[in-house]
């Protein structure tokens, strides 16, 4: 199996994308994350994936405002940008 360029758009569950995108990086994948639609909770489940993103090399980026002081903000163009870039994107 070749190495793929992946991107999990967390768009419905926030915690179920971070465990996704950890998984992912088993098969010796390239994953990308991006936070949609609303801030992460801040839960004691999210914060343990967020450990689990640390350990996995996996730097979150996001396209909501309100979460712009701790991660890189996409823009609509560099959202499509990292979309088209990837092999698969998965929208969870």
């Amino acid at each position: 199996m070749s190495e793929k360029k992946l991107l999990v758009l967390a768009r419905h569950d926030h915690a179920e994308a971070m465990r996704v995108a950890a998984g992912l990086t088993i098969f010796g994948h390239q994953v990308g994350l991006v936070f949609m639609t609303g801030p992460v909770a801040d839960t004691p489940e999210n914060a343990a994936n967020v450990e689990l993103l640390e350990l996995t090399g996996i730097a979150p980026q996001t396209t909501v405002a309100a979460m712009a002081a701790d991660l890189p903000l996409l823009d609509a163009a560099a959202l499509a940008l990292a979309m088209t870039s990837a092999d698969i994107v998965l929208s969870i």
